[in-house]
């Protein structure tokens, strides 16, 4: 019996969730270095599509992508640079600045959303419907136990 197959199904996961992620993340990045964008890029794009219905604030995308404002702030530029983004003022508090996608962008992701698409059918073959429920279930509880541990972390860090 190998080593993982001795590890119990917490230790097991744990490690699984980063590999997974990683392998990802250079699967993905395999494929945006022909168009020039970062995985980062995309999912601060793909973020900023799917979660809004208005041009979110910088803090928002952060909290939503788990990230901090710094990290959003420094993609964001690139994105800029790049004509896939605007960054915008907000008309009620000029101190909130607003993140807003280009048409250029729509366009460049619509180019390539059929590859997105074939990528992510690959990615989850022979998965079962009922295997992505249950696995749906487990991010989710994950993701308050992090909120969760996050909001305890800021607490703690407030009373010191």
């Amino acid at each position: 019996m190998s080593k993982v197959e001795m590890m119990n199904d917490q230790q097991y996961l744990f490690g699984s969730v980063f590999i997974v992620a990683n392998r990802i993340d250079t699967l993905l990045q395999r494929e945006f270095n022909r168009f020039d964008i970062t995985t980062k890029q995309w999912f601060l794009s793909a973020t900023i599509d799917n979660l809004f219905d208005k041009p979110p604030t910088m803090n928002e995308v952060a909290r939503e992508m788990g990230s901090s404002h710094q990290n959003v702030k420094q993609v964001a530029l690139k994105l800029v640079e790049k004509g896939l983004l605007i960054l915008e003022k907000d008309k009620v508090d000029a101190r909130v600045t607003r993140l807003k996608l280009t048409e250029n962008s729509y366009d460049f992701w619509e180019t390539i959303r059929g590859e997105g698409t074939s990528f992510t059918q690959t990615l989850f073959k022979d998965i079962e419907q009922d295997e992505l429920v249950v696995a749906r279930r487990v991010m989710q509880k994950l993701q308050l136990n992090i909120n969760e541990m996050d909001q305890k972390k800021e607490r703690v860090d407030k009373d010191e």
